[in-house]
């Protein structure tokens, strides 16, 4: 399987988070990719950046979203597409999968919430295994795929060959311009990514915003932790990469004995 990570910039507006989201699906099937995965709350945008509030509306969204349904059509491309969305209890943070053929496929919710995002969203409840070509493959998002290495087994014990991780780390007013990958004193996200690959003995795939100090590049990590491929840091575009699901046996993550923990 040919897989895409999105790495646009900052959206500055809702529509305009839908012209990179078409113009990124566009460049993916360029490069023949059958899935592509943008990162965390790209649509209406991350809370608290300015956005307007009727980006933020159920209407704008649910619009934005069928619009995402029609891009994922008209390309024959499978999206993840990271948003906000409206709840009965407030707001929450999940990544709706999209068909080839424009249909919705489910969501995953973001359940494990960072101290600091309590008052942002409500935290989701449950997991789920989504499959594409005959490959399964799982979502955490940002938080809970660096600091809840659980999120991840249990999709890999649920036979999932890869499991994408829609994030966000960095700033374009502040920060530090990382130059190499994995190096000792990069933030600490990078060497999270290789162990959730490894630990598990599955792909793990990590999209993040292109921002000027981004903290952490979009990976594709194989399921011994090396690293297939990366963005290079603050650039805008696509990574895509071939991934061998016959090497995503699950091995390590299927011989926890979960009985122990209970």
């Amino acid at each position: 399987m040919k897989i895409a990570l999105a790495s646009p910039p900052f959206p500055k507006s809702l529509n305009d988070g839908l012209y990179w989201l078409d113009r990124l699906v566009k460049e993916a099937v360029v490069q023949q990719a059958e899935i592509i995965c943008f990162p965390e709350s790209f649509l209406p945008g991350y809370p608290g950046m300015g956005y307007a509030e009727s980006d933020r509306s159920p209407e704008s969204l649910k619009s934005a979203l069928d619009r995402v349904c029609a891009i994922a059509a008209e390309n024959s491309m499978a999206i993840i597409v990271p948003m906000d969305w409206h709840h009965a209890e407030g707001i929450m943070n999940l990544a709706y999968v999209i068909s080839n053929t424009g249909e919705i496929l489910g969501y995953q919710t973001k359940n494990q919430l960072d101290p600091t995002e309590d008052n942002i969203w409500i935290p989701g409840t449950e997991r789920s295994i989504f499959e594409l070509n005959g490959i399964k493959f799982g979502i955490t998002i940002c938080h809970e795929g660096f600091r809840y290495p659980e999120s991840v087994r249990w999709a890999a014990q649920h036979d999932a060959k890869i499991v994408f991780h829609p994030h966000f780390s960095g700033s374009n007013t502040y920060g530090i311009q990382l130059t190499e990958w994995g190096a000792k004193n990069n933030p600490y996200y990078e060497k999270a990514m290789m162990m959730r690959a490894m630990e598990n003995t599955i792909y793990f795939a990590s999209s993040n915003f292109a921002s000027v100090y981004t903290e952490s590049a979009s990976s594709i990590i194989a399921p011994d932790g090396s690293c297939v491929a990366h963005q290079t840091y603050g650039k805008i575009g696509v990574l895509v990469a071939d991934i061998d699901p016959k090497l995503a046996t699950g091995l390590l993550a299927k011989r926890f004995k979960n009985e122990l923990y209970s």
